[in-house]
């Protein structure tokens, strides 16, 4: 009987042994496939649903940079200068020059800037601050954080033509648009191409290029982290003791939505103040649960028709002092009622801060009393 070399004879062995894997392997994809399929159709009973498209619209309101996604609607300047003074200005100042709260909105641009695109000012070391309009590159970005989140205290409240109105009064500030100007979805790719950023924005290529080598170098380390004297990590640097509670407790400042908290510097009073101002909230959600206190469900629908949510909140520090704050301070004082009153109407500074509230002229006196009456009640 004739025979093949053992050479020959494990070669053919490996390819027999070879395309039996591969037809295996094929095999066994093909079932995976047939499994994850099968597995997909089934249903659990009595768990989840399919999202309606009315929800799935609520959650897809995201805006591109091609500006895929921007509704249609439109907004001029000066019906943004009316939304400004009354939602927007406490935060961030008249001119969107306030360093109170937030960073500046506006300010170290100039026409040069806007015709080639590039802030000059990015580039200096000597200046104070940078600011929204210095830094922003697409105008999408400026229109969808104002949509998604703000007001601060009340995100996702301003209509689609509001949004827009808001933009353009905020393009106006920084001299981008003119003070006639209507901002819509029809013009804003013309407004887009005179930011003054809009060719500061550096693209690496490692963030989409998947051939590319990524745009973050480093060498890891994990040994030697700190002397082997030292019984554990030194802090070597770390925010100044006078600046920690300069603008208030940072913990009491956050929205009531989400998980974030930011760093408790205002101490062991502002924890009891949290406290007490917990147990209020805690009592208003009861009492509009049990519909028992209808006073109080009124005159906190006033507090959000005067727009004095925009400032306060019931139990933290927002832009102005808590609900709770304010009853303390007064607490026992019988001259009270009519002292806030004339605070309202009339504005002013100097109490809590150097922050001016507005005044409130147009408030008529029944509404204006029920506001102080409650808000001297801390909200109950």
């Amino acid at each position: 009987m004739f025979r093949f070399p053992r050479v020959l004879q494990r070669e053919s062995s490996c390819r027999f042994f070879a395309k039996a894997a591969r037809n295996a392997i094929a095999l066994g994809l093909i079932f995976v496939t047939f499994q994850s399929a099968t597995f997909a159709q089934e249903k659990f009973s009595g768990i989840g649903r399919t999202a309606t498209s009315a929800e799935i619209k609520a959650w897809d309101i995201d805006v591109r940079p091609d500006f895929k996604g921007l509704p249609v609607g439109a907004g001029s300047v000066d019906k943004g200068q009316q939304i400004w003074e009354s939602k927007c200005e406490s935060c961030h100042g008249t001119f969107g020059e306030s360093n109170e709260v937030f960073t500046p909105m506006v300010g170290g641009i100039t026409q040069a800037d806007i015709a080639s695109g590039q802030v000059a000012t990015l580039k200096r070391t000597d200046f104070p601050q940078r600011t929204t309009l210095m830094k922003l590159s697409q105008l999408s970005t400026l229109w969808d954080y104002i949509n998604r989140a703000m007001p601060w205290n009340a995100p996702k409240s301003l209509t689609t033509d509001e949004v827009y109105a808001v933009t353009a009064y905020i393009l106006n500030l920084g001299e981008i648009v003119p003070a006639d100007f209507v901002l819509s979805d029809k013009n804003i790719r013309d407004v887009q191409a005179k930011l003054p950023n809009r060719n500061g924005m550096v693209k690496f290529s490692g963030l989409w290029d998947v051939d590319a080598s990524a745009d973050v170098k480093n060498t890891a380390c994990m040994k030697n982290c700190f002397p082997a004297t030292a019984t554990e990590p030194q802090i070597t640097s770390s925010m100044p003791d006078f600046a920690l509670n300069q603008h208030g407790n940072l913990a009491d400042q956050n929205r009531l939505i989400g998980g974030v908290r930011g760093m408790n510097t205002g101490g062991a009073a502002e924890s009891s103040s949290n406290k007490l101002g917990n147990l209020a909230s805690n009592q208003i959600a009861k009492n509009s649960a049990q519909n028992k206190d209808a006073a109080a469900l009124e005159s906190a629908e006033l507090a959000k028709k005067y727009s004095c949510t925009s400032c306060h909140a019931l139990n933290s520090k927002l832009v102005g002092p808590s609900y709770v704050d304010i009853s303390r301070k007064y607490k026992g004082d019988g001259a009270a009622v009519a002292k806030l009153m004339a605070k309202i109407r009339n504005g002013g500074s100097g109490v809590w801060g150097l922050l001016p509230m507005p005044p409130h002229a147009t408030v008529n006196d029944a509404d204006l009393q029920a506001l102080v009456q409650w808000s001297l009640s801390a909200g109950q």
